[in-house]
């Protein structure tokens, strides 16, 4: 075999696919990028969208010129997570990774109320990336500046808040969880501090889990801690959409967009 284009036709037919791979937590999304590449012999792979180490669901991977020039579309698309904030607790990355920054006191809620804070965040709305970012500042992602006590604000970005749905709250743990529909760009991190400080408690993003982005979902995607395995390489090519029906598939879920309120809360197939 010359190159991985060739292996890739002799076990399926195609040069380039798309594959949804349920990132796992503690993963990074290179990490799973570099399995991919390393499974199908191809060296151009890329993915649509970054999930942070902690994070855990659907990761879009690109292989083959033709599926990585894709790529911005399939990053445009609407994402839905499912999070848990913790109360009461602050972080100076704004999730679970980073040394807790203040603790507060955090008053009696209702649930009443948790909606009615909720409904704030929903509609167009500034977001400043978090520090602890991948976004580039002079060529280096902000992360790097932040780990040497540098700090370099950027300018606000506008995202937008298509739902938020509440999905419970314990009180004794104080833990909120809830179900966002947003656009490209949006930090759930930043949304999960900003929702902690309007109730008056301050939060930290505990869990996220990315349940779809556009009409991918992680219901259908093959588990990435299983690309290591021996099945690796057939569970990967068994999940593989080719680039013509992911492209049609782009094409259908914009047509359904541009036929209906932008406002409408979306469902998922994952409960």
């Amino acid at each position: 075999m010359k190159d991985g284009l060739t292996r890739v036709e002799s076990c399926s037919g195609l040069e380039a696919g798309v594959f949804l791979v349920d990132k796992p937590g503690g993963a990074t999304s290179f990490s799973i990028v570099r399995q991919v590449r390393r499974l199908l012999g191809i060296k151009k792979v890329g993915h649509a969208g970054t999930l942070d180490p902690f994070a855990t669901g659907l990761l879009i991977v690109c292989a083959g010129r033709p599926a990585t020039r894709l790529i911005s579309r399939f990053m445009a698309g609407r994402k839905r997570y499912r999070a848990l904030l913790q109360l009461g607790i602050e972080t100076e990355t704004l999730d679970p990774e980073g040394r807790v920054t203040g603790i507060n006191p955090v008053p009696a809620l209702t649930e009443e109320g948790i909606r009615e804070c909720l409904a704030l965040f929903t509609g167009r709305r500034q977001q400043v990336p978090p520090m602890y970012s991948a976004v580039k500042h002079k060529g280096k992602p902000l992360y790097h500046y932040a780990r040497k006590g540098i700090a370099i604000e950027k300018e606000p970005r506008e995202v937008e808040i298509h739902s938020i749905r509440f999905n419970g709250y314990d009180p004794r743990t104080h833990r909120l969880a809830v179900d966002v529909c947003c656009s490209r760009g949006t930090y759930i991190r930043v949304l999960a501090a900003e929702i902690g400080e309007e109730l008056g408690c301050g939060a930290f993003l505990l869990r996220l889990r990315r349940l779809s982005s556009g009409p991918f979902a992680a219901a259908q995607s093959v588990p990435g801690d299983a690309l290591a395995g021996p099945d690796g390489l057939s569970l990967l090519l068994a999940g593989m959409l080719p680039v013509e029906r992911a492209a049609a598939m782009l094409d259908a879920e914009q047509s359904r967009l541009d036929g209906q309120d932008g406002t409408a809360e979306e469902t998922t197939s994952e409960n």
